[in-house]
């Protein structure tokens, strides 16, 4: 067979059994609208995936953590990937519209001096026209008129002279106006070229805006996909350490599986003793009785079979997770006696307590994970007394009480037997 072949087929399997993972951690959709949101969603997350691998090692645990953390915060990196590149095409089109309209504003203003040059101009040669007429008559042109209308012999001649004289006073008259109308032209074309030159200038200021806003966002995008690049780098690296603590932590499992079926036998040999010495206790409830809550607390994790998406394996979570401050007291459910008080691997510091029978069956309460016990094996206890504080000790991946009920020594659902309130 080729070992090879098998090792990457294997290695696949894997990635997509994290890849399945890193789906159903996800299903939740991102609440972008609040950080504080994000985060809380993330913790709870986060929590939820510690309390699926508790009984996993170490570097697993640490890997589902950063799994479910980067799984978290992909939906809201991408969605900031894809805003910061909308803005950078937006800020791209604006400076692109800057520019044509620099370009616009300095073809407006060529026009606006070529005109302004050409006004100047015609200023300068109605000028120099007007100029001519007076110095012409600054030197006499006005004794030469005089003469011609005396020399005239006839009215005929006088007429044709009088006409000639307002030919040459329109024409004087005519300079005059050409000057006066070649300013205003000027002047005109001076002012639509000053409104070219601040129109160019605020383009211009424009368009400089622009480009930087478009560098900024630029740099703004550059930096989310660095953040989307880093978070899907850590996705691959924790994938990539849970494929290699698979081995040992399927062996936890087992090993975690076998510590409850051993504490079911020795609760059954204990009771099986019990008879044997004489009668068996009577039950301690009564039907429709709960329990007393064995401490103050929420739920954090629930009683089932559960699904380890990370290594696509099913396992029972036998009892119910109550989370509290390390240290709080733990209270005894029921009266009974202690019949087991020590260290059991991935369960810590563990407590249980025989209660009696119950509709038939022997039942018991177990406490797993506790920082101190207070009670010794063999003890009778009354119901509400101190017998242990909350740790994290064995397979715990935080402060809480895993708290078991036992019926025949094999675990049932807590809840039904807890206040519906848990307090």
């Amino acid at each position: 067979m080729d070992t090879g072949r098998t090792t990457r087929r294997r290695s696949a399997t894997l990635i997509l059994i994290g890849i399945v993972g890193a789906v159903l951690f996800a299903q939740s959709p991102p609440a972008l609208s609040d950080p504080r949101d994000d985060k809380r969603r993330v913790d709870a997350e986060m929590a939820r995936a510690g309390a699926l691998l508790e009984a996993a090692t170490t570097r697993a645990q640490a890997a589902a953590q950063q799994l479910t953390a980067a799984n978290e915060a992909l939906p809201g990196a991408h969605e900031r990937v894809g805003e910061a590149r909308g803005r950078v095409a937006a800020a791209t089109g604006a400076a692109l519209s800057a520019r044509r309209e620099v370009a616009a504003a300095a073809v407006d203003l060529d026009r606006a001096n070529s005109s302004l040059d050409a006004a100047k101009a015609k200023v300068d040669g109605a000028r120099e026209e007007l100029g001519n007429l007076v110095t012409a008559a600054y030197k006499g042109s006005g004794i030469v008129t005089l003469n011609v209308l005396v020399e005239a012999r006839t009215p005929t001649q006088l007429a044709d002279r009088l006409g000639y004289l307002d030919f040459v006073v329109n024409t004087q008259r005519a300079a005059l106006d050409k000057v006066l109308v070649a300013r205003l032209a000027a002047k005109q074309a001076s002012n639509v070229a000053v409104l070219a030159q601040r129109r160019a200038a605020a383009a211009q200021e424009a368009a400089d805006a622009a480009l930087a806003d478009a560098r900024l966002e630029q740099a703004g995008a550059e930096r989310a996909a660095a953040d989307l690049a880093v978070l899907s780098q850590q996705r691959t690296d924790a994938l990539a350490v849970a494929a290699q603590e698979r081995t040992e932590t399927l062996a936890r499992y087992d090993e975690l599986k076998a510590e409850s079926e051993r504490v079911a036998e020795e609760l059954r040999d204990w009771e099986a003793r019990q008879q044997q010495r004489g009668p068996v206790a009577a039950p301690v409830l009564r039907p429709g009785a709960k329990l007393l809550m064995p401490v103050q607390g929420w739920k954090s994790s629930d009683f089932g079979m559960r699904y380890d998406p990370y290594y696509g394996v099913w396992q029972l979570h036998a009892g119910v997770d109550l989370a509290a401050g390390g240290g709080q007291p733990i209270y005894a459910a029921a009266d009974g006696q202690v019949t087991r008080a020590g260290w059991n691997g991935g369960y810590g510091n563990y407590t249980c307590i025989y209660h009696g029978r119950f509709a038939g069956r022997s039942m018991a309460t177990c406490y797993a994970h506790q920082s101190e016990i207070l009670v010794d094996e063999g003890q009778r206890v009354r119901r509400g007394q101190l017998i242990g504080r909350v740790g994290t000790t064995g397979a715990s991946t935080g402060y809480h009480l895993h708290f078991e009920v036992r019926l025949d020594g094999t675990p049932v659902q807590p809840l039904d037997w807890l206040p519906i309130c848990l307090c």
